[in-house]
Order: structure tokens, then C-alpha cells, then sequence
């Protein structure tokens, strides 16, 4: 899961960005208001972390074109101004939850893996399809009962499926969610993924549908 990281706080954007990728996540980050605005609507993201004191543009200016642009993942306000105006502010713009600097990681994480489990449809923290689950706090998969060890990118493409149970899956789209921009991608390498997730978990587990891609398999 792709998260985009505004703020103009190098150091505190560095430290976001660490902490969630120690956490899973793939995570990039944007340090002006027009980059940010601009990525954000260009790029696919499954959930942005949005300051308000940017330079260029202001943060709720950024929300509002986000907004404006139909992006619907989940977006989470950072901000040193705690005023309730400010968050009402924030909240109306159209952001998902709002947390006031200076903030713990562990909250910031919590609260976004809610946002993010919420937007697609999984209100539980453990998403459970057949007898395939996934714990969202811990990273923990397990079928019929049997703890499964993934690799990291193992991971994130089956987190990603099961995120978005309801839908085929391209291998194009994986490797968005997956990799971050500057990676070397290769949509290739996603087969190879998909083969090894199938020999830890069953093979029918995750359905070819051909000429369009992947869908976990509910039944």
C-alpha cells in the first residue's frame, strides 16, 4: 500500500516516511504545496499524509484540489494548529482524521491503517477471506489456521489483494501500490510474486483472470 507524505519538515517528512515503511508501508515524500497537489493526482495512492503549513500552497488549498480532482483515498492532517476551527477546517475540506503535531508514530500508523482498511470496504483489523486472514496490526497472515511467512514484497502484494478483495487486480496496478516511483519496475517480476504466494497459501487462492490480471478468490 502507497502512501504519499507531505511536509516541508525535511527531517520530520524523513522520519514519517521511515517509520512507515518500517511498518509495511511504501512510502514517498512531497515538500511544497505544488508538488504535492501534483503527485496527488497524477500518481495512484492508497492514503496521504497532508501538512498544512507548506510552502507554495497551503495544505487545505492542496486538500481542496485533491478533492476537486476526485482523488477519494483517505488523507490525514498534520498540523501544529490545534484550534477547532482549524480541524473543522480540515475536516470540511475533505480529510478523513486529523492528528496535531508533535504526535506519537504509533498513533499516526494506527490511525492510517484504519483510514485505509475502512476506505476499502474492511472495517475489521483482520481481514479474513476464505480461510485466508490478515491481520492489519500485525502483519500477520495465517490459512487454515497456519501461520504463512511472506517476504516483504510477498507482503504488500497480498495485503494489497485482500485490501481490494472485490476487484481484478492488473499486474500494472500492483506494481504501482507496490514500488516506490523510482524504482526500477518490472510488471514481470509480479508473476513470480503471485506463483510464490500461491505455493505458501494453495494455488486457489489467487484466480488468473486472463487478459486482466489477479482477484483474490472469496470461495
Amino acid at each position: 500500500m502507497k502512501i504519499l507524505v507531505v511536509e516541508d519538515e525535511q527531517a520530520l517528512g524523513e522520519q514519517i516516511v521511515a517509520g512507515l515503511e518500517q511498518s509495511g508501508w511504501v512510502a514517498e515524500l512531497s515538500s511544497d504545496g505544488i508538488d504535492a497537489l501534483y503527485r496527488a493526482t497524477s500518481e495512484p495512492w492508497d492514503g496521504i499524509i497532508l501538512d498544512l503549513g507548506l510552502p507554495k500552497l497551503d495544505g487545505l488549498t492542496v486538500l481542496r484540489g485533491i478533492r476537486d480532482e476526485n482523488v477519494t483515498c483517505p488523507v490525514i492532517i498534520l498540523s501544529a494548529r490545534n484550534e477547532l476551527t482549524q480541524r473543522v477546517d480540515g475536516l470540511n475540506a475533505g480529510a478523513d482524521d486529523y492528528l496535531t503535531k508533535p504526535f506519537q508514530m504509533i498513533e499516526l500508523v494506527a490511525r492510517l491503517r484504519a483510514q485505509v482498511r475502512r476506505s476499502t470496504g474492511n472495517a475489521s483489523p483482520v481481514i479474513q477471506i476464505g480461510g485466508l486472514s490478515l491481520d492489519t496490526r500485525t502483519s500477520k497472515v495465517m490459512h487454515n489456521s497456519e501461520n504463512i511467512d511472506l517476504t516483504a514484497l510477498e507482503f504488500k502484494v497480498l495485503s494489497y489483494m485482500m485490501h481490494n478483495a472485490d476487484k481484478v487486480i492488473s499486474r500494472t496496478e500492483l506494481v504501482e501500490h507496490i514500488y516506490k516511483q523510482d524504482f526500477d519496475r518490472d510488471s514481470n517480476t509480479i508473476e513470480v510474486f503471485i506463483g510464490r504466494i500461491r505455493r505458501k497459501v494453495g494455488g486457489d487462492v489467487i484466480k488468473t483472470v486472463r487478459g486482466l490480471g489477479y482477484r483474490i478468490n472469496a470461495d
